[in-house]
């Protein structure tokens, strides 16, 4: 699918991955409907989009309130229409153990990313199947590929959201709406790290031995996705050897994470 002349829905688009993509599908000529919780932060990242020469409008909304995202949904659909491109790119959680989640952040991380995307998605693809074209870019993370200890809820998040494409892409076959996975390891840029304090520690040291992307490199590989209807994108080879390795040979993979990854203070 070109993208020059759609309509392109990012959410999570305030700031991060969300908010370039944004404005990279804006700069290849899409106009694009930002969604965040965060109404000044979504203006701003319009105003951008539109110093640039772009077309953005914002619409505010909490992706974890399925009344509100289907609220929302109408009100687009009634202003600017059923979109061509839909990127769910709104996320939530931290890397934690089990017992160190609360039910309350549990559920929080599987209702965004996970049941945010479905409502989102279920809200509009009637009328792309209608149309017979469309297509659904949903950001997850290569946590969804294999395990990371002491990131239990996340883990479970993203791989839902694996899950959720996989079989998204099954049901749309032969419909003309494409769907692409994005499943990038690190990534500078985003702002997780600074709002989530601890945070980073809790990554292997592994990590260091896989390239990081900045989130503008991330979003340029995410509209080549697009416009090519690629299965994924992000996860670059050396992740993508780890994945693969995981699926058909996973204690290596596992005990390389558990030497570099974090542990638990009472075993350390």
């Amino acid at each position: 699918m070109k993208v020059t002349g759609t309509l392109a829905l990012v959410t999570g688009a305030s700031s991060g991955i969300g908010a370039a993509t944004a404005r990279e599908l804006a700069r290849e000529g899409a106009r694009v409907l930002l969604l965040a919780r965060t109404r000044e932060a979504l203006d701003r990242v319009a105003r951008e989009i539109t110093d640039a020469g772009g077309s953005a409008k914002v619409h505010s909304v909490d992706l974890a309130d399925a009344p509100a995202v289907q609220q929302a949904a109408s009100a687009i659909k009634a202003e600017s229409g059923t979109p061509d491109i839909l990127v769910n790119s709104a996320g939530a959680g931290r890397p934690l153990f089990t017992e160190e989640t609360s039910p309350a952040e549990a559920a929080q991380m599987i209702a965004v990313p996970y049941l945010g995307a479905f409502n989102l998605t279920r809200a509009f693809l009637p009328d792309m199947i209608r149309r017979g074209r469309g297509h659904i870019v949903n950001v997850s993370s290569v946590a969804a590929f294999f395990a990371v200890p002491g990131m239990t809820g996340y883990t479970a998040a993203r791989w839902a959201m694996r899950g959720f494409t996989e079989a998204l892409r099954q049901d749309l076959h032969g419909t003309g709406v494409g769907v692409t996975l994005v499943a990038p390891g690190l990534v500078s840029g985003t702002g997780y790290y600074e709002h989530n304090p601890g945070t980073a520690e809790r990554v292997p040291k592994a990590a260091r031995l896989y390239p990081t992307l900045t989130t503008q490199q991330l979003a340029a590989a995410i509209v080549r996705g697009i416009e090519r209807n690629k299965r994924e994108v992000g996860m670059g080879l050396r992740y993508r050897l780890t994945a693969i390795l995981w699926a058909v040979f996973p204690w290596p993979v596992n005990w390389v994470m558990r030497a570099t990854g974090w542990k638990r203070a009472t075993s350390r």
